[in-house]
């Protein structure tokens, strides 16, 4: 018998049941601890530019295309929308100072939790609102042979970033003409979380940030845990309670 949240997503959407083909991972806060580098990064760029703001907000925005965190600051303190110079200038320094900090490291079950997913027999297809040039290779010296690579949904293939939907809507298309109900999304930020709700994907949030895991149920998670390892811990059950784990699926 399917617990609330898989019975609550199937009712909501009219779906009889899932038919779950891939999942779809969020990169940052998902699969590297990166994200206190991007905080510090944003924090330092604005104290320079004369822009404040709270470390701990990036958290928050993370997902969005830099441009529309440059001008949501921009637009709070001085009430305009950056000019071309002033989002290229911010953003380059960002990209540099995250460059220099961050260390490349996983979050813990990570890569256990992809590999357990795409052994299952399900595609594993990352969606980020990162436009890093080197991301397809280290996505392939950390998770080799995991994500395919025409399962990697950047910066540069949408035109909106999260929270719009296009991001996972781009995902579904790009693992096969998915239909919604045929894949859930991993996230651990409440952006990334609007994103894949509006494109009506079932939602399982990891709180990995130093933020309350209302902002994440708020934001319409499915579920929300405390952790990649929680996820690992608990997801052949997750996938019993959806009613599709497959009679070959061996963990």
């Amino acid at each position: 018998m399917m617990t609330s949240p898989f019975k609550n997503y199937l009712d909501k959407h009219n779906y009889n049941r899932f038919d779950l083909k891939a999942v779809l991972f969020d990169m940052d806060g998902v699969l590297y601890d990166s994200m206190k580098w991007h905080a510090k990064s944003w924090k330092e760029t604005m104290d320079e530019f004369g822009i404040p703001s709270d470390p701990e907000e990036f958290y928050l925005y993370e997902g969005m295309v830099g441009s529309n965190t440059i001008n949501h600051l921009m637009n709070r303190a001085k009430g305009r929308n950056a000019t071309v110079e002033e989002e290229k200038n911010i953003y380059e320094r960002k990209t540099e100072l995250f460059s220099r900090y961050n260390d490349g490291a996983l979050i813990p079950f990570a890569h256990d939790f992809v590999k357990k997913v795409r052994h299952g027999g399900l595609k594993c297809i990352l969606v980020t609102g990162s436009g890093q040039p080197t991301l397809i290779n280290r996505l392939e010296h950390n998770f080799p042979g995991l994500f395919a690579k025409d399962g990697i949904i950047t910066a540069f293939d949408v035109k909106h970033g999260k929270p719009h939907p296009e991001p996972y809507l781009t995902g579904l298309e790009k693992g096969g003409g998915l239909k919604p109900n045929q894949a859930i999304v991993v996230e651990n930020a409440p952006k990334g979380v609007e994103a894949a709700v509006a494109a009506g994907i079932f939602t399982i949030a990891v709180n990995t940030g130093p933020m309350p895991d209302e902002a994440l149920s708020n934001a319409g998670a499915n579920i929300v845990l405390p952790s990649m390892k929680a996820l690992f811990d608990n997801w052949r059950e997750y996938l019993n309670e959806a009613n599709c784990l497959p009679s070959s699926q061996t963990f």
